[in-house]
């Protein structure tokens, strides 16, 4: 499968064993692509081990404090995008509106027609981890997440759903879509964790 201009080898700090660099942005998901006619409707639900329960309509979510960051993904597949700008809210600045309670160890990220991924509390909350509305200075298509996806940029990038529209914080480690299907409950690049074997 071809994603454009592939270099076999990239800077070694920042490209994980296996994978090739590509200019393009492929497209992998399974399920339907959800399109949106307008966003009157659409909710982000922030439920679960939290002293607050949140939702927030999409007008709600662009009116919080913006953030812009750059970083470089890697799927599972085998291909790497280097030098994203995101934009979008930080999952911390999400935190601080629910307020997870501290017997809150990992987050469950749910997107459209049940879909979803799994990851610890600390990866959600890391510096680098947003919500991502805009890639590269211009919105998300639909085939990209539009409205609102995950960006965990240290985690394989299954990791970080399309179509969001819930996160849970949970006492417990439930695998989500691929992680039932084989892949791995952690995910981690630069250990190549790729299946559940790995």
């Amino acid at each position: 499968m071809y994603f454009g201009k592939v270099r076999k080898k990239g800077p070694s700090d920042r490209v994980p064993p296996n994978q090739n660099v590509t200019t393009s942005f492929p497209v992998l998901h399974y399920g339907n692509v959800p399109y949106y006619k307008n966003l009157d409707n659409w909710t982000l639900k922030i439920f679960g081990q939290v002293e607050h329960e949140v939702i927030l309509s999409y007008k709600e979510l662009m009116d919080l404090p913006q953030t812009t960051s750059g970083n470089d993904i890697h799927c599972v597949t085998g291909w790497s995008k280097l030098d994203n700008v995101w934009e979008g809210v930080s999952t911390q600045q999400l935190a601080k509106l629910a307020r997870p309670k501290e017997a809150a160890r990992f987050v469950i990220l749910h997107a459209e027609e049940n879909w979803t991924t799994n990851l610890p509390i600390e990866d959600f909350l890391k510096e680098t981890s947003l919500l991502a509305h805009s890639h590269n200075g211009e919105a998300l298509t639909p085939e990209h997440g539009f409205p609102l996806r995950a960006v965990i940029p240290h985690l394989y990038f299954w990791k970080s759903a399309k179509w969001l529209r819930g996160i849970e914080f949970s006492l417990e480690n439930r695998p989500g879509f691929w992680e039932e299907n084989g892949y791995h409950m952690y995910g981690d690049p630069w250990k190549e964790q790729r299946m559940t074997w790995d």
